[in-house]
């Protein structure tokens, strides 16, 4: 591996691609909807592949695939008596297979795995702007969902309308992972999104917390794998997300230690009372 030129557009769009990430991951985390992160980003090889075989911005291709597939998967969940993880699994799948079949070989890799190394000016703004606009509006919609993920009839009493709140969420997790894609591929983009706010939940004392650090984790992960990766040389997406897990891995001991040393202090108290 040889040393890359460093480029200071792609450390700006792993910052703010990481902080969205984080943002959106948090809630994921919190409908239990994990695994559909994961699978979201699989949805996007096709349109990849449709913008590396017709000359066109692959971005385009993976937003629009994106977009599409979410409106699809939102409409047979109210339409039809399957559950929102059996449709995402059928739909993402599929498209997992059908862009890997599409994709040009000498591309498949950098379709797979991100290449942030050639991130210009032009991609930075766009990365930039759809970042802020996606935090502000899930800012806007937060406590929306929180009551809808507590209880959907107690936020239809409310005068939340749950099934539209879902669609938009839906929606911006999906321009995440379009620009997410950049940094890290397809096949782990969907990491980006969940191991932050996976990592922040094990240790946040309130939700204020969990949403802030699940932001500013993903921001720092995100960033320090692209940083790592311009100066080793080594692919920035496994980085970004090994980054993500030894923070995962960190929050599981911390807390465990906290638990342990909670579980003595409860045993010296209880010895000294049985005393006496």
């Amino acid at each position: 591996y040889e040393m890359m030129e460093f480029n200071v557009y792609s450390v700006i769009v792993s910052i703010f691609v990481g902080a969205s990430a984080g943002y959106v991951g948090s809630l994921m985390v919190l409908k239990k909807m994990a695994l559909v992160g994961d699978a979201l980003s699989h949805v996007a090889l096709p349109g990849l592949a449709l913008g590396i075989l017709f000359n066109f911005d692959p971005f385009i291709g993976a937003f629009s695939f994106l977009f599409i597939s979410a409106i699809l998967t939102w409409w047979l969940e109210r339409n039809t008596e399957l559950s929102f993880e059996a449709i995402v699994g059928t739909l993402f799948t599929l498209s997992l297979a059908i862009g890997i079949l599409l994709v040009p070989e000498p591309d498949l890799l950098e379709a797979l795995f991100g290449d942030i190394s050639q991130v210009n000016q032009v991609d930075a703004f766009i990365a930039v702007a759809i970042s802020s606009v996606t935090i502000f509006v899930v800012r806007s919609i937060y406590d929306k969902m929180v009551l809808g993920i507590i209880s959907e009839d107690l936020a239809i009493s409310y005068g939340v309308n749950v099934a539209r709140i879902n669609l938009l969420y839906i929606l911006l997790v999906s321009m995440v992972v379009a620009v997410g894609i950049k940094i890290v591929g397809t096949l782990l983009v969907g990491a980006l999104v969940i191991v932050p706010a996976a990592a922040i939940k094990n240790g946040a004392r309130n939700m204020r917390d969990y949403f802030m650090w699940s932001s500013i984790v993903g921001a720092i992960c995100s960033s320090f794998g692209v940083i790592v990766s311009q100066v080793t040389g080594f692919s920035a997406g496994p980085l970004v997300v090994m980054s993500g897990c030894l923070v995962f891995l960190f929050t599981v001991i911390r807390v465990r230690i906290e638990n342990y040393h909670v579980y003595l202090h409860m045993r010296k108290q209880y010895s000294v009372r049985y005393k006496t």
